[in-house]
């Protein structure tokens, strides 16, 4: 019911991106639309599941997918995943499958903004490498676009999108963030 549901509000969403006629207005409606997307796809799985437990790595490849495919056809470059998230509760998978779409779609709208960047076989590479310990989970999002701004400080950030990533890393997941400029991205 939870997954019907969401899915109405985001066919509800795409619809009024497609009437509106601001470019702003469209954006700001296709950003509701993945967010409410990959919430979505946690509450599928669920469904399917006995318990409030997720298998996380088929979240994380159709949030992946999902962002490909909104992208693919400006920018052309899929993002891949190494590594395994395994079983997660529900209270992690939902954020977490937040937190990756915003970072996967954030590096595909402004990392690769350039196209020279995407099509390019050496920086076309957005990859998502996770490592698992018992009690600690390490998500690494890193691209080889145009890297970041000049001065770019994450504190004082003020994109909507990375202000949810730290909402829910810091405050949700009880984690820490940390977006770190690197030599090709």
């Amino acid at each position: 019911r939870v997954k019907n549901n969401l899915q109405t509000v985001a066919a509800l969403l795409r619809l009024q991106a497609r009437r509106s006629s601001a470019a702003e207005a469209r954006a700001a409606l296709d950003e509701a639309v993945r967010r409410v997307g990959s919430i979505a796809v946690v509450h599928e799985m669920l469904s399917h599941a006995a318990e409030e437990v997720v298998e996380f790595d088929e979240v994380a490849d159709r949030v992946a997918m999902m962002a490909g495919e909104v992208s693919a056809a400006e920018v052309g470059v899929v993002p891949k995943i190494s590594g395994s998230f395994g079983q997660l509760p529900a209270s992690v998978a939902t954020p977490l499958a937040m937190v990756l779409t915003e970072l996967l779609q954030n590096a595909l709208q402004h990392g690769f903004a350039d196209s020279r960047f995407a099509r390019d076989s050496y920086h076309s590479l957005l990859e998502v490498v996770v490592s698992r310990e018992p009690e600690r989970l390490m998500v690494t999002v890193a691209d080889r676009g145009v890297g970041l701004p000049e001065g770019f400080d994450l504190d004082l950030a003020t994109s909507l999108g990375l202000q949810i990533v730290r909402t829910l890393v810091v405050g949700e997941l009880g984690g820490k963030l940390r977006i770190t400029p690197r030599p090709g991205g």
